[in-house]
C-alpha cells in the first residue's frame, strides 16, 4: 500500500508541482547563523524587512505552532522563449504573478491532503517570513548554487519555491542532494557587476535584480546603470550561463507564458506610461513590485545605455 507521502508526491505532480520534499519542522539553527552573518555584512541593502523577526524566519513552528512537517515544493516556470531587448524582463516575471499561481497549486494540494486525512496546515509562498531555499534543500529538492539560487538535477534552476506547514509527520528525506557545482564559476564570471562576491554569496547592493526591483532610489547606482546590458526588470544572467540549465524543460503551466508575447518592455513606452495604464498592464503581474517610478527610472537608464 502506498504511503501518504507517496500519494502527496503523485497528487502534487497532478497539480503541476514539479517536486515536493518533506522535512521535520524544526529550527534552522545553522541557516540562522549564516543569515545573521549575511545581514551583518549589509548584503541585503535596503531590504530592511529581512532583519525583522529572525526567530520567525528560521522556525516554522512560530509561523504555524502545530507544524510537524515542512512540505517544500518546486514549480518549474521555464518557457522556451528568448529575451528581447533592450528593456528585458527577468524570466520569472513574464507571465502571471507566481505568488498567485503557486499559492493556488499548494492550496489545492493542502485541500486534497485534508480530504484524505485529518490535518491542518498553512501555505507559504515567498511573502511569508520563511527560508524557502533552506527548506527546499532540507526537503531534498536540490542544492543552492554558487549564484545562491536553488538548482534541481531535473530541470535546473528555473523553479519557484513554496511550502506547506502541516501538523502531520511524514516520511522525511534522509540524504540531502549533494552540491554539484564542482569547480564551475560561470555564474561568478558572467555577473557584470560582480554581485556574487564569493561562491554562494550575493551582495544585493551590486545586483541588477535587486536594483531594478527592490531599490527605491530616484537613480540607479552608477555601477548598475553602466552595466544593465538591456535589463529593465530583474536579471537572468547567472542562471542563463549555469550548465545545469541545459536540463531546462518547458513548464506545462500556461500562466507562465509571456503576457502579450512580451519578454521585454519598450523603454520609451514605459517612460511615457501613465498610472492608469500601469495599473491595467501589470495587474496580477510580479512586475508591479518595482512600481511605476521604479520602472521609469530603469527605462531611463536602459535608454541611456543600449548595450545588450
Amino acid at each position: 500500500m502506498r504511503s501518504l507521502s507517496e500519494k502527496i508526491r503523485e497528487k502534487a505532480r497532478e497539480f503541476g508541482i514539479h517536486r515536493v520534499g518533506f522535512a521535520p519542522a524544526v529550527e534552522l539553527s545553522i541557516e540562522r547563523g549564516k543569515l545573521a552573518e549575511w545581514l551583518a555584512r549589509g548584503n541585503h541593502g535596503e531590504m530592511r524587512w529581512m532583519e525583522r523577526e529572525p526567530e520567525k524566519r528560521t522556525d516554522p513552528r512560530i509561523l504555524f505552532p502545530p507544524a510537524k512537517t515542512v512540505i517544500s515544493a518546486a514549480v518549474n516556470y521555464f518557457t522556451p522563449h528568448q529575451h528581447e531587448g533592450p528593456g528585458k524582463i527577468s524570466r520569472y516575471a513574464w507571465g502571471d504573478d507566481y505568488h498567485d499561481v503557486v499559492k493556488g497549486k499548494l492550496t489545492a494540494l493542502l485541500d486534497w491532503i485534508k480530504h484524505e486525512v485529518p490535518a491542518e496546515g498553512k501555505v507559504c509562498v515567498d511573502t511569508a517570513p520563511i527560508m524557502d531555499k533552506a527548506w527546499a534543500v532540507r526537503g531534498g529538492l536540490g542544492w543552492i548554487g554558487k549564484h545562491s539560487n536553488l538548482i534541481t538535477r531535473e530541470v535546473g534552476s528555473w523553479v519557484f519555491l513554496g511550502e506547506i506547514l502541516i501538523d502531520l509527520e511524514l516520511e522525511y528525506e534522509t540524504e540531502p542532494v549533494a552540491d554539484h557545482c564542482g569547480t564551475c564559476t560561470k555564474c561568478i564570471e558572467a555577473c557584470p557587476t560582480d554581485a556574487i562576491t564569493e561562491p554562494y554569496v550575493v551582495d544585493s547592493r551590486k545586483c541588477i535584480s535587486y536594483a531594478t526591483i527592490e531599490l527605491r532610489d530616484e537613480e540607479l547606482p552608477p555601477q548598475i546603470a553602466e552595466n544593465l546590458n538591456g535589463w529593465l526588470y530583474g536579471c537572468d544572467i547567472c542562471q542563463d550561463v549555469c550548465p545545469w540549465n541545459r536540463f531546462e524543460m518547458p513548464s506545462e503551466e500556461e500562466a507562465f507564458e509571456p503576457r502579450n508575447g512580451e519578454t521585454a518592455l519598450d523603454p520609451t513606452r514605459i517612460a511615457a506610461m501613465e498610472h492608469e495604464e500601469y495599473i491595467v498592464r501589470f495587474r496580477r503581474s510580479a512586475i508591479k513590485r518595482a512600481k511605476l517610478p521604479g520602472l521609469k527610472r530603469n527605462a531611463a537608464a536602459v535608454g541611456g545605455n543600449r548595450e545588450g
